[in-house]
This record gives C-alpha cells, structure tokens and sequence, in this order.
C-alpha cells in the first residue's frame, strides 16, 4: 500500500452493481464531524481517534470525533449563541431547521467522543472542567438517545456557542457504498479549561497530533484514513495557529465532495473531484462478477454509525 486510504474490498463489485443497476444507491445519512485544534509551540495540532477494527464502518482508520445528526434537533428550540440559524443555513447549504441539528451534532458529539463541550451560561463564556460524574451521567444518556442535546442544554442552562465553529467542508460518501453520510466538517479550538479524552466506544486511540506529521504518517502507509480526513489534514497546514484556521473557515467552499466511478477500457477509474491524489485505477479482470457464484450480491443497507470523518 503506497498510503494509508482507506479501501474495501467489497467496493469494485459495488461499483460494478451500480453500473448496471443491480444495486439501488443508500440515502445518505446527515452528519457532523469537528477538527478539534489547540495550539502548541510547533504550531496547531489536532485530535484524532482511532476507530476499533471491529467497526464495520472504516475500522482501524483515524478519525475526527463526529456522527450523525439527531432529528430532535431539526424541530425543538435550542438556546443558541453566535450567527442566526439563518446564516448557518446558507453557509452549510440547507433550511434553517436542518442547520441546527447540524451544528448540534457537531458540538454533542464532540462531547460525546471527546468529552469537550462548546456551550456555556452564556453567550460570552464556556464551561470548564465537564469530567465529574454528573457529567458523565448526562454524557451517557446523550450518548444512548436517552436525552436530546435541546434537553441537555435546558437542564445545564447552557447557551450552544455556534461561534466558536467554523464550517470547513462537506463530503457525501460515495454512491455505491452501503452506508452512506453527507458529512458536515467543521473546525474548533479547544476551549480553556477544558481537556480530551477517548469517551467513545467506537475508538481505542486517541491522540493530539501535528496535521503535517498526521500526514506523514498517511505517506508512509502508518496511518490508516478515508479521503476526506486526509484532505482536511492537508488543508490545515497553512494555519500557524487554531485562531488562524477559525478565521479562513466561512470563505471555504462549502459545494459536496461526492467520488465518482466509472468503467473503462477494462478498469474501474474511481475519483473524487478537487482531489486527484486518491484516484484509483481498479482492474475489473478477475474480478468475479456481482451475483457470481460464490460472491455475496451486493444489495442496499441502512447507514449506521459514526460519522465519516
């Protein structure tokens, strides 16, 4: 492997599938993901998360903490600090109800999986140390359904810091795979006071690591990565300093990445646009066709899960 993407194997009998319509395309999930930064004498670093290998969805790959949107959020008033619903709604592309369950599920599952909240009393302030057990109490509960984040947020009389983010990117993952996600991508800075830490179940790992030296590790094949969470990583490494990031976020391009594939002269050509490092060409020879005997035929499933990052 000359880098560390990310490839299932399944994918070149998907594609094929899809080109000849025995496969039906899955409605991809919303979600959100965040790239947590805080500063260091060597300049931003990030927080990733390994995902388990026993993850069905991209396991062993390094992530952001992310995941998918809660549709309580869509309707139930949320106390909200920063830009209007409205001007979410542009900068991320949908009505204003649908930016709010964004931008909630940005900052609930950064709490979730990183034990980081972007919420405080007040428009002005965030909270501190969320690391006691009445903390972890509501954190489980978010984390099982059990409590909305509009919920949460009343019960704490927290006010949602929607400033403290900035939209960076979106990703939909490909047509042919089986769980599919339109991926909100969003930056932070890690606010004072507050500390990491692997709050998640979907991760045996986490780290705060240098973007360029995260990338490094991808050219050498160390770190495993889906497309998107490489680019980011390249993406950040202009910015000296988190406020640096925070502050190119609302001119970025906010248009869906979305990978095509096509058959041709005898191989899969998969690419994603903008981003030509990670075109692949795939032999379609031997190659056992869909519903061949012996192969699984490939058919639609549910997205579940975290979220793309």
């Amino acid at each position: 492997m000359a880098n560390g993407q990310w490839y299932p194997p399944e994918w070149p009998d998907r594609i094929r599938a899809l080109e000849d319509g025995t496969l039906t395309p899955v409605t991809p999930r919303r979600a959100a993901t965040v790239l947590l930064l805080k500063d260091t004498p060597d300049g931003p670093a990030v927080h990733m998360l390994r995902r388990r290998a026993s993850m069905a969805f991209a396991g062993g790959a390094y992530a952001y903490p992310g995941g998918g949107v809660d549709p309580r959020d869509d309707d139930r008033h949320v106390r909200w600090a920063g830009p209007t619903r409205a001007w979410w709604a542009e900068r991320l592309g949908t009505d204003e109800s649908g930016a709010q369950a964004i931008v909630c599920a940005a900052v609930r599952e950064t709490y979730e999986e990183a034990g980081v909240l972007l919420a405080g009393p007040d428009a002005e302030s965030v909270v501190g140390d969320t690391t006691g057990d009445d903390w972890e109490a509501d954190r489980a509960a978010l984390v099982a359904r059990e409590l909305s984040f509009a919920e949460f947020l009343d019960r704490r009389g927290l006010v949602l810091r929607s400033d403290l983010l900035g939209a960076w990117t979106r990703w939909i993952t490909p047509e042919f795979e089986a769980r599919r996600y339109d991926t909100w991508f969003f930056v932070a800075a890690l606010p004072a006071g507050q500390r990491t830490r692997n709050a998640s179940t979907e991760a045996d790992r986490t780290v705060w690591i240098r973007p360029g030296e995260a990338a490094a590790g991808y050219d050498r094949g160390e770190l495993l990565m889906m497309p998107p969470t490489i680019a980011t990583l390249r993406q950040l490494l202009p910015y000296a300093t988190a406020a640096e990031a925070l502050t190119a976020a609302p001119a970025r391009d906010m248009t869906p990445v979305l990978a095509s594939a096509r058959l041709r002269d005898g191989e899969i050509v998969l690419s994603w646009p903008g981003h030509d490092e990670f075109t692949k060409h795939v032999p379609t020879s031997g190659i056992p066709a869909a519903g061949a005997p012996g192969t699984a035929r490939p058919t639609s499933a549910p997205s579940a899960g975290g979220g793309s990052a």
